[in-house]
């Protein structure tokens, strides 16, 4: 079964000037971090019992979001992933996240427990 573009839900159209308009997935351009609103928090759903920090509300490029993420993983040394506006950092890291973001200039707060 192949994927098919989103046209709007249109899937004929018998007006002979009907031109389709295609979603495009644009990136939006990466905030400053004094105005990114980032949360801090510990996560353990889904994941086995281990627990991972995970940072959401980053809103920027994919690439500034890998970036920000490669930082925050070498500074703790340990694994994770970035992707979908969210990064997991395997273990409990969140103070460590937290002073790190904060002397970057972030906009950060503790979530959860």
């Amino acid at each position: 079964m192949s994927k098919r573009s989103n046209i709007n839900g249109v899937v004929f159209s018998t007006d002979p000037d009907f031109e389709y308009t295609y979603e495009t997935d644009q990136e939006e351009d990466t905030l400053p971090p004094s105005q990114q609103d980032l949360r801090v928090q510990l996560d353990k759903k889904q994941r086995g019992g281990k627990a991972v920090t995970l940072i959401t509300g980053f809103r920027g490029t994919a690439q500034d979001l890998q970036d920000l993420g490669k930082k925050l993983k070498s500074k703790c040394g340990a694994g994770g992933s970035a992707k979908n506006g969210e990064i997991i950092v395997q273990g409990d890291f969140r103070e460590k996240i937290l002073e790190y973001l904060k002397s970057e200039g972030y906009k950060v707060k503790k979530s959860g427990g």
